[in-house]
């Protein structure tokens, strides 16, 4: 049995699709970041950069003591190689896949969370952060629409974990300021990742991305935004 610590964010969400697609037993141990149940110390312990997700597999391969992960491109990486799933064997193809799983958590999130943040989030506009992630989320979206091109999924033919990691960080298009009529092959394979099966179930119940997060309380705002590292010692 796996527990994941999960809120319904892009990261939380990958961890759900991968638990959809593959049918792994496991239990959703919500974690509201909202009220700041992130910086509680028994979460601390599994996640000391207080982020969602998290897991812990009380069935590791190999049997032993149970093994706790925090970091969403790690966690999918783990749960490809404890299953054998949605990671080529292969040297090229696994490569394919780590390099665009890497793209996601070093560039596509941090971009797109940044954009969503000014945008939606921050207590005032300032124009010139919203314009330098809108266009930087832009640029981000037309690598992917040219990776795209040739290929059904992002590493190749296959449905992989550089998928799962991705679309989460798509869905919000429309509030991150992107239009996917501009990126037709892009278009293709985010249609085709929505309409399976797993991604239904995995959405099922969560709300649309920021949805009215725009006129959050101070208190909020500052559990989310306005920690240093005192929360975390």
């Amino acid at each position: 049995m796996i527990d994941l610590y999960y809120w319904g964010t892009p990261n939380g969400l990958k961890l759900k699709l991968f638990m959809e697609e593959s049918g792994l037993p496991h239990r959703i141990v919500p974690v509201d970041i909202g009220k700041g149940e992130q910086f509680a110390p028994a979460y601390l312990r599994i996640s000391p950069n207080n982020k969602i997700p998290a897991l812990v597999d009380h069935d590791p391969a190999g049997g032993g003591a149970p093994v706790s992960l925090f970091e969403s491109g790690a966690m999918l990486l783990y749960l490809a190689e404890k299953t054998g799933r949605f990671i080529p064997s292969d040297l090229h193809g696994r490569a394919e896949v780590l390099q665009w799983l890497f793209w996601q958590v070093g560039g596509l999130g941090p971009m797109a969370g940044q954009n969503g943040h000014f945008a939606v989030y921050a207590p005032e506009k300032v124009p010139y952060a919203i314009e330098r992630y809108v266009k930087e989320t832009n640029r981000l979206y037309g690598v992917l629409d040219k990776r795209l091109a040739d290929r059904e999924f992002v590493a190749g033919d296959e449905y992989s974990i550089a998928d799962m990691a991705i679309y989460p960080w798509i869905v919000p298009y429309v509030p991150h300021g992107q239009d996917l009529d501009d990126f037709p092959n892009l278009r293709r394979w985010f249609e085709a990742i929505k309409a399976r099966p797993a991604t239904v179930r995995a959405y099922e119940g969560v709300a649309p991305p920021y949805q009215g997060r725009s006129n959050i309380s101070e208190e909020e705002r500052r559990i989310l935004f306005g920690q240093t590292a005192a929360a975390v010692r």
